[in-house]
């Protein structure tokens, strides 16, 4: 058909905004976390690290911004895309030259700018993705999507500690600052989704942008009960791996080129497995069902990294665990990813998007601080134990939820 060729296009710049979107998270987060690890910082103070993330819990707060407003280059959608990446460029560069050491604030206080302009690129994002996918695009869009995202996580989480291993955290730094034109490449050769100029407007005004998305969304039915699943069902999985490069490295030993090896390596294969895996299921299966298995696999990912605590340091159990992490945890993201497309409202994209992803954020966020205590004072094998069991009652929640996610799966088409 003529428009294949379009649909490719489009779908292959979604898996790039996917990269561009999962770069800059591992570098306010677990890269960060690693540079402190091996300045000597304490676990406690490295738990309290994850704070630095809170723009992505927040971002809602900004989001109708997004909807209201339209820079003067590009559009609505493309415009934010662009000014975002290249802000993004530019602190991941300037942070390059901060010190654990010497100034630990000051380096916090860039992680989390890069945490605020990422959580700000990641609303432009998944607004662009929700208004160009059409509805039975959706699985295959929040697959690749994932994929993307999990590739650059790589990147900025396992290349860069390679980098940093062999030439120094600046320039590793530096390195990661030059990816983010991709991004910036992907958002030049996007196309403007056409609706938004032709049937649907800018809201009247910015309290209507604020407003009115809110509204809209709680006056569904079970809407806090999908809030609360949306918070729960990764829950498990942001405990699990809140403070895995530290796990790693101090808890069990092994090397910075050695977990970055892993990472990059087998972590890249697992991802593209568990994204194929995920896409070509939810092409079969209802999104409910693909929700719930795929919960039941990151319960799964959980047990390995328990295995792995109680073996101790084992090349063999950390290549399957870290696999089977990457595998069913992509698979999870993709499920619940397209689950937040297929409910938004086309009105107001980046503000119920921001919302709703906000809420699943809320665990890998706010999880550190009380991680790194339960690391320190219960001990690892303890730690996964209860990540296993915090993952259960989203799974519960699933099942109570599953005549209204029927339903709203295939509402808010364009």
């Amino acid at each position: 058909m003529p428009k294949t060729p379009l649909n490719i296009r489009r779908l292959a710049i979604i898996f790039l905004l996917g990269f561009s979107s999962g770069l800059p998270l591992a570098l306010s987060g677990s890269t960060l976390q690693a540079w402190f690890t091996t300045a000597g910082i304490s676990i406690v103070a490295i738990g309290a690290l994850s704070l630095v993330g809170q723009p992505y819990v927040y971002k809602f707060i900004w989001a109708p911004l997004l909807d209201r407003y339209i820079p003067p280059l590009l559009g609505r959608r493309r415009g934010w895309l662009i000014l975002t990446q290249t802000l993004l460029l530019l602190t991941i560069a300037i942070m390059a030259f901060g010190n654990p050491k010497t100034n630990p604030y000051l380096l916090a206080g860039m992680g989390l700018l890069i945490a605020f302009f990422s959580a700000t690129q990641d609303i432009a994002i998944d607004a662009y993705r929700t208004d160009i996918a059409a509805p039975e695009e959706r699985g295959l869009a929040a697959a690749l999507t994932t994929g993307g995202y999990r590739v650059a996580m790589m990147v900025s989480g396992g290349i860069a500690l390679i980098l940093a291993d062999k030439l120094g955290w600046r320039e590793a730094y530096l390195i990661m600052a030059a990816f983010m034109l991709i991004g910036l490449i992907a958002s030049w050769f996007s196309e403007e989704p056409k609706f938004l100029s032709t049937t649907l407007k800018t809201p009247a005004n910015l309290l209507i942008a604020i407003k009115a998305p809110f509204h809209e969304f709680l006056m569904r039915k079970a809407a806090w009960g999908i809030l609360l699943f949306i918070l729960l069902y990764k829950i498990g999985d942001a405990l699990s791996i809140s403070l895995l490069t530290p796990f790693l490295i101090r808890g069990l030993g092994f090397s910075l080129t050695t977990v970055g090896a892993v990472l990059k390596g087998i972590g890249l294969l697992a991802t593209m497995l568990g994204v194929f895996l995920a896409g070509m299921l939810m092409t079969r299966t209802s999104l409910y069902r693909a929700l719930f298995i795929f919960g039941i696999c990151q319960i799964m990912a959980i047990i390995s990294l328990l295995i792995l605590a109680l073996v101790g340091k084992n090349d063999t159990v950390l290549i399957v665990s870290m696999a089977l992490d990457f595998i069913c945890n992509g698979m999870g993201t993709t499920a619940l990813v397209a689950f937040l497309m297929s409910i938004c409202d086309h009105r107001y994209t980046a503000t119920q998007f921001a919302l709703l992803s906000a809420f699943s954020a809320i665990g890998r966020v706010f999880v550190g601080p009380v991680a790194g205590i339960m690391a320190k004072y219960i001990g690892w094998p303890s730690f996964f134990v209860w990540a296993i069991i915090i993952s259960i009652p989203g799974l519960i929640l699933l099942k109570q939820l599953k005549p209204v996610i029927d339903k709203l799966a295939n509402q808010h088409s364009i």
